[in-house]
């Protein structure tokens, strides 16, 4: 399986106690539809390997507490720290017509309302308070935040439309 037909689910963020357990942080909304998953893929290096579930229970945080085959001693656990978890993207729910997931616009044209074509689309960090769209302008980081200023994306031109403030810009260009 190569990475680029999977999406990163989450990560594996601690050990849970001496026999190979592990908590996993997965970047969802809705981890409850990820409940009864029975394998994932654990980025290992450039490759992806597949680990399967023997058991596995949402925490009181709304962690995941996972045992995988294979993993039954801390060292076990220790191998596998803080690495990143896919799944193939067929695993993905469909969305209706006027939403994306954030993966999809990776490489779409950003343009904004008064300056036009500012970059492309680099990444949509979503790991703070505040979604941000990252675009890159030749080299240069752009960081817009993403539900205040995108205004449309377009799915078949792949554009993402925004408006920007006065002066935003001018703090990177």
């Amino acid at each position: 399986m190569l990475k680029e037909d999977c999406f990163l689910v989450g990560w594996i963020v601690r050990k849970h106690g001496f026999k190979g357990d592990v908590i996993i942080k997965l970047d969802t909304d809705m981890p409850e539809q990820y409940e009864d998953m029975e394998s994932i893929f654990l980025a290992q290096g450039e490759d992806l390997v597949p680990y399967f579930f023997e058991r596995s229970s949402f925490t009181t945080t709304g962690f995941m507490k996972v045992h995988f085959e294979g993993v039954d001693t801390e060292f076990d656990a220790d191998n596998i720290m803080k690495s990143e978890l896919y799944l193939p993207m067929d695993f993905l729910p469909e969305l209706n017509e006027d939403q994306y997931y954030y993966h999809e616009i990776v490489g779409w044209d950003v343009i904004d309302a008064k300056h036009g074509k500012i970059g492309v689309v680099k990444l949509v960090d979503d790991s703070s308070a505040q979604t941000l769209l990252i675009v890159d302008n030749d080299g240069t980081e752009i960081m817009i935040p993403h539900n205040q200023m995108v205004t449309n994306v377009d799915k078949d031109k792949k554009i993402v439309e925004v408006e920007t403030p006065d002066g935003l810009l001018d703090l990177y260009l």
